[in-house]
C-alpha cells in the first residue's frame, strides 16, 4: 500500500499522512477496501511523517508555546509532507474532535474526489498554521478521545471507498444500507424460516414485493424513531 507505482487509472487517489504507517496495512488490504486497491478502483498510500523531518531524532512534535500539557505536531514536516504529496484538486483533510461530524453525506461527497490527502492528528494536536495553511477540512467521527487520528482515518476511508463504483459489486447495497435515507436498515432475515421459536415475518414470504416494500419502510421509520429519534429531526 506505500510507496507503489501510481496506477493511472483509479478512480480515487489516497494519501494518508501518519506516525504510524504500519497500522495500515491489516485493515486496508482486508475486505472489500483491499479488493478495491487490488482491482485498481482506489490507490492509499500510508506516508509517514518521519520522512519529513530533517534532523538525526526526526522530530515532529515541540512543546506548545504558552505552556500547557503534552506536545503539538509541528507545522514544518506537515508543510513539506503534503506540498510533496499534493495536486490540483487535493482536497486536504485533519482529523481531530474540533471538525465536523463525518457522515454518510460526507463520505458521498469525498467519493466524488479524485485525490484527497488525510492528515492523521496526534500528541494534542497540531500546530494551528497547520489549519491555516493545509487543510481544506477538519472532520471526527464522533464525541470521544482516541490516542490519535489513525483509526478516524481508517473509517473513513472504508465509508468512502465503499462508495465508489464497482467497489461493492451490487451497487444496489449502498443504497438500501442504514443512512443513505436518514433512516436506519430495516431488520432482515435468512434461512431457517424458524429458529427457537422466533419466525420470520409471513409479508417477507408473500412474495408481495409492495408489501414487502412497505413492511420495510415502515420498519426503517419505527427503528430509527426508537433508536436514533436524532436521525428524524435531521431531516426537518
Amino acid at each position: 500500500m506505500r510507496s507503489r507505482r501510481r496506477e493511472p487509472d483509479v478512480a480515487l487517489r489516497i494519501d494518508i499522512i501518519t506516525l504510524f504507517p504500519e497500522i495500515f496495512f491489516g485493515p486496508l488490504a482486508s475486505s472489500i477496501t483491499g479488493r478495491a486497491i487490488r482491482e485498481n478502483k482506489v490507490e492509499i498510500r500510508a506516508v509517514d511523517l518521519r520522512d519529513f523531518t530533517h534532523d538525526r531524532r526526526k522530530t515532529v512534535d515541540d512543546k506548545p508555546f504558552g505552556g500547557g500539557p503534552g506536545m503539538l505536531m509541528k507545522v514544518e514536516p506537515l508543510f513539506e509532507a503534503v506540498s510533496s504529496l499534493k495536486q490540483d484538486g487535493t482536497k486536504v483533510i485533519l482529523t481531530g474532535p474540533a471538525g465536523g461530524r463525518f457522515t454518510q453525506k460526507t463520505a458521498h461527497a469525498l467519493s466524488g474526489e479524485q485525490h484527497l490527502i488525510f492528515i492523521c492528528g496526534h500528541y494534542e494536536g497540531v500546530d494551528q498554521r497547520v489549519r491555516d495553511l493545509l487543510v481544506d477540512m477538519e472532520l471526527s467521527i464522533g464525541d470521544y478521545i482516541l490516542t490519535n487520528g489513525n483509526l478516524a482515518a481508517m473509517v473513513m476511508v472504508d465509508a468512502i471507498v465503499r462508495l465508489l463504483p464497482g467497489v461493492l459489486g451490487d451497487d444496489e447495497s449502498a443504497v438500501q444500507e442504514s443512512f443513505e435515507n436518514g433512516l436506519l436498515e430495516y431488520p432482515q432475515y435468512t434461512q431457517p424460516v424458524e429458529f427457537h421459536g422466533m419466525r420470520v415475518p409471513d409479508v417477507l414470504l408473500s412474495g408481495d414485493h409492495a408489501r414487502i416494500g412497505q413492511w420495510r419502510r415502515a420498519e426503517s421509520t419505527n427503528t430509527t424513531l426508537l433508536v436514533r429519534p436524532d436521525l428524524i429531526n435531521d431531516k426537518n
